[in-house]
């Protein structure tokens, strides 16, 4: 047997020994339990000594488990649990940048997407930022969340310009806080936010990027598609009845989808078009007044 197998089966056996204890003091399962019972992060620490970033990894993975579980299998998607399991998890590991990145991530988008708490994923981002000081994406992904879901673009731009100054950050960091506090809340800039989180993510955050990169494209499909209805209000006198008006009029060449195929609802009273509350991108929070 090669050395770091010989290296590794101790390790794996300490894992299910650790697994094993944390199931024995909290019961059948388990994250639940774990917030009924009102358990923390220095809690758990206690019972582990020696262990904790061997605990901190079974319960990055249950955060995680239960993120999946709740998107796919609830009916009534709360994720209460998910800010207390993402405490121990970076209470036990203080260092652990995914915890961090990818959990505020999971906090920050509105339910049924996430938790709908950006306020604690700012929370959580600056706890990763006061416990991994020279670390740029973290301080990156703060200003993200103050400029996407907080709507705080001179915060955001503070923390960006922040972010930008430590070692290793890249040269766009400093022009995008210019952006965001000379352009405020943007699509523009709203989508070179997504498209950096999609880049520098891999499975469900960066899939959850593309998402939100779609429902701004939606937005701005939208926007166009009532541009058109005036343009042909303004050649024709009257607003047209339906969207296929404007294809048989030459305005429009493509059918009138968003990018997940669902057409687009149009106001013949107002001649105003919207993403349908039927399509997948439809986000209501962001649907203009």
């Amino acid at each position: 047997m090669t050395r770091p197998a010989l290296v590794a089966l101790p390790l794996l056996g300490l894992v299910f020994w650790l697994q094993a204890r944390i199931d024995a003091h909290l019961g059948a399962f388990r994250a639940r339990q774990e917030v009924l019972y009102l358990w923390s992060g220095k809690h758990v620490r206690r019972l582990f000594p020696g262990f904790e970033n061997l605990a901190a990894d079974i319960y990055w993975l249950r955060a995680v488990q239960y993120f999946g579980g709740q998107k796919v299998f609830a009916r009534d998607t709360r994720m209460e649990l998910l800010e207390p399991l993402l405490d121990i998890t970076v209470t036990l590991d203080p260092r652990m940048e995914v915890a961090y990145r990818y959990g505020a991530i999971f906090l920050a988008e509105p339910v049924p997407v996430g938790a709908g708490r950006p306020r604690q994923a700012a929370a959580l981002l600056e706890r990763g930022a006061a416990a991994l000081p020279g670390n740029w994406r973290i301080r990156q992904d703060l200003g993200f969340i103050h400029f996407l879901h907080l709507h705080d673009p001179r915060r955001a731009s503070d923390v960006l310009l922040d972010a930008s100054k430590l070692p290793g950050a890249p040269f766009w960091l400093r022009n995008l806080a210019a952006d965001v506090l000379a352009r405020g809340g943007d699509r523009v800039t709203a989508k070179r936010m997504w498209r950096q989180i999609h880049d520098q993510s891999d499975g469900v955050v960066r899939a959850n990027a593309r998402v939100n990169l779609q429902v701004l494209d939606a937005l701005d499909q939208a926007e166009n598609l009532t541009r058109l209805v005036g343009e042909f209000t303004r050649r024709i006198g009257r607003r047209p009845r339906t969207l296929d008006e404007l294809r048989a009029s030459g305005l429009l060449r493509a059918p009138a989808l968003d990018p997940s195929g669902a057409p687009f609802v149009y106001d013949a009273e107002t001649g105003r078009v919207r993403v349908s509350p039927r399509s997948v991108l439809y986000r209501q929070d962001r649907e203009p007044n």
